[in-house]
């Protein structure tokens, strides 16, 4: 019943599933931890992701509601490694603490050495984006199916069946992103990015990340006149094509520093899920989405799927 009546007050919380007095009350806190949740649960839960699509994460001003949905669910699944440090004060909250899955431990976290940060501050912080490795969400999946079965025993079975179904459909994921990725020589796969975004993306599939417009791992930071003029140094003397910058920051910056050089800006999802009808509106969408773009980008087409 609380689940209805939050849904008939607060018009933004997301609900993935008709709240039911038999079904286990699970929260997520960005829309793809969500969407993972989502393809391992199926309508078993009555899910509610807390931060709404199209709003980047690490800005997120929590209000009252998070904190009501978060005491009400048995399991909240959180990214974690500092992604919702703006949440910080309700995921430590007494009642929700013991419930809160944080998908990032035990991940193989990246930190930022100083030369990606232009040689200053915050090197060495812990790097939040795990999700563009899809081996990462592999990982969260069978997290997510072990938890969801501690919670709801009588479901445990179909929650393994699922997670190794979507497990299935990352390794193919995988496969595609190098077969992608082949099609650019290893000269132009370098990327520059609104923030410390794609790290893990090019970890994985042999990128070099070689700029971005605010040299921190959260869009909140902000760019000295040092960086930027660094690194439009950057994008002229490696003649960079492409900023990927997010569909949930701001572009101003990005724009003025492309003008610039010479470059241009390119929209990527990064944070946040599209809406569900749109080219992001899922984890394996996003990811096939952006490495369309960030392919056809540095190999001069106009980018896309």
């Amino acid at each position: 019943m609380r689940k209805l009546v939050w849904a008939a007050l607060v018009p933004g919380l997301v609900i993935a599933a008709a709240a039911s007095a038999h079904k286990p009350r699970v929260a997520a806190t960005t829309s793809i931890v969500g969407d993972v949740v989502s393809a391992v649960a199926g309508d078993r839960v009555s899910l509610t992701v807390l931060i709404p699509r199209g709003t980047d994460p690490h800005s997120y001003e929590p209000r009252p509601r998070e904190l009501a949905a978060m005491a009400d669910a048995d399991v909240v699944f959180i990214n974690g490694a500092g992604l919702e440090a703006s949440m910080d004060y309700l995921l430590k909250q007494p009642e929700t603490a013991a419930r809160i899955c944080d998908l990032s431990s035990g991940l193989p976290l990246r930190r930022l050495a100083s030369t990606e940060l232009g040689g200053r501050h915050h090197a060495g912080d812990i790097d939040p984006h795990v999700w563009f490795d899809p081996h990462n969400v592999m990982q969260w999946t069978r997290r997510i199916a072990r938890e969801l079965g501690k919670i709801d025993p009588e479901h445990a079975a179909a929650y393994e069946e699922a997670a190794r179904a979507y497990i299935s459909e990352i390794e193919e994921l995988d496969e595609w992103i190098h077969r992608r990725v082949a099609e650019l020589p290893p000269q132009r796969r370098i990327l520059v990015t609104d923030h410390a975004v794609l790290g893990y993306f090019a970890e994985c599939y042999g990128f070099r990340a070689v700029g971005m417009v605010i040299p921190a791992l959260a869009t909140t930071a902000s760019p000295s006149a040092a960086d930027l003029a660094r690194l439009e140094d950057t994008l002229r003397r490696l003649k960079v094509p492409a900023i990927f910058v997010g569909t949930t920051v701001n572009p101003q910056i990005a724009s003025r520093v492309a003008h610039d050089s010479g470059a241009r800006v390119v929209e990527i999802y990064t944070g946040s899920l599209s809406s569900p009808g749109g080219p992001a509106g899922t984890y394996i969408d996003l990811m096939r989405y952006d490495v369309g773009v960030i392919v056809d980008a540095l190999r001069g087409g106009s980018g896309g799927r």
